[in-house]
């Protein structure tokens, strides 16, 4: 069961503010949400598809979020046209984000120079570099790192052992998971004649857009010249690779493992499967979907549509491609009777 907040709303206030219609006790109070095998009184659950409405009637939950015209025969019910986004915008007023008043950890190293705003948290053993600035109301947890020149906005939560490098700028609402070290030189060498490999310089910077959200262990390299980019409200999983100079857009969304190479563009609302693998200067369009393991070739350009496969390519010819593929062991065994065939007409020719 999930651990239930402080907050409490009735079924009323809730459905007001995710515009669903009460059907049942429109005063029965909500403390928490679960799952509609685990829901138990005060907790609210919900199902997406009416196919699944007998399961919803052997739940335990004080309130169901259900879909528009279900019907159902039950103490109390929301009806929306999206059950599953209502349910996250009640869990997001039900179970809100563990709020940290102003504090400053006595084992944390602050610079002189560094600009703090009001109600900021920092915890133990964290450092801020000089002239870094951390906006009002952002949380650094224990052991993170903040370099010089940082720029962190309003309302961010920085996770423990967060590394941000020098001149890094993170806008407002952004959260880093545990790990994530973002501005770390990308990896960039020039072979001399020897093939001595020389590093290429990497002094560019990181600019994080509002409202994004990268998951644990994932790093963000930092421009070699000019700036690595994540645009706003872009949510990425954790342990992902973003190579120095990658742009990406407004809205995107990025699974766990994928891998992206140097000057790679993703523009707005592109949706990236886990464990993809990106060669350097592609571009993805904007509402590309390219599903997990594929393998997107140097300077490739993917278009909006369902991608998939290595390397990447439209879905339909994947799944063409898979469906003969599939028929090699059988065609094999027909070639092998056609040669057989071939020799013994050769035979009688003679």
């Amino acid at each position: 069961m999930n651990q239930q907040s402080e907050t409490k709303k009735t079924v009323a206030e809730l459905a007001e503010r995710v515009g669903g219609r009460v059907c049942g006790d429109r005063h029965v109070e909500i403390l928490g949400v679960a799952s509609l095998e685990d829901a138990r009184e005060g907790e609210i659950a919900f199902v997406e598809d009416k196919k699944f409405l007998d399961a919803a009637r052997a739940s335990r939950a004080s309130c169901l979020i259900v879909p528009e015209g279900a019907n159902l025969d039950a103490r109390c019910c929301i009806e929306s046209a999206r059950p599953k986004l209502a349910f996250a915008l009640i869990a997001e007023i039900l179970h809100p984000p563990k709020q940290l008043g102003e504090f400053h950890h006595p084992t944390a190293i602050i610079a002189s120079s560094a600009q703090i705003a009001e109600n900021v948290f920092i915890g133990a053993f964290v450092s801020v570099g000089e002239r870094a600035q951390i906006g009002t109301g952002t949380q650094i947890r224990t052991g993170a790192s903040i370099g010089d020149d940082v720029k962190i906005g309003r309302d961010c939560v920085i996770h423990p052992h967060v590394t941000l490098y020098d001149n890094v700028r993170v806008g407002d609402r952004v959260h880093l998971h545990a790990g994530v070290v973002v501005g770390a030189d990308g990896f960039g060498y020039v072979a001399d004649e020897r093939n001595v490999r020389h590093k290429f310089p990497q002094i560019g910077t990181v600019l994080i857009e509002d409202d994004v959200e990268i998951g644990a262990g994932s790093c963000v390299d930092r421009g070699a010249l000019g700036q690595t980019r994540i645009g706003r409200n872009t949510k990425i999983d954790n342990l992902v690779q973003i190579g120095h100079n990658v742009d990406i857009g407004e809205r995107v969304v990025i699974a766990s493992q994928t891998g992206i190479s140097g000057s790679t563009v993703i523009e707005d609302d592109a949706i990236i499967g886990g464990q993809v693998g990106f060669g350097d200067h592609a571009r993805v369009l904007k509402g590309a979907i390219i599903g997990s393991k594929s393998g997107v070739l140097p300077g490739k350009i993917v278009r909006a549509g369902v991608w998939w496969g290595i390397p990447v390519q439209p879905l339909e010819e994947y799944k063409r491609l898979n469906a003969h593929l599939a028929r090699v062991p059988h065609m094999r065994e027909e070639i092998k009777e056609l040669k057989e065939e071939i020799k013994r007409l050769k035979e009688r020719l003679k």
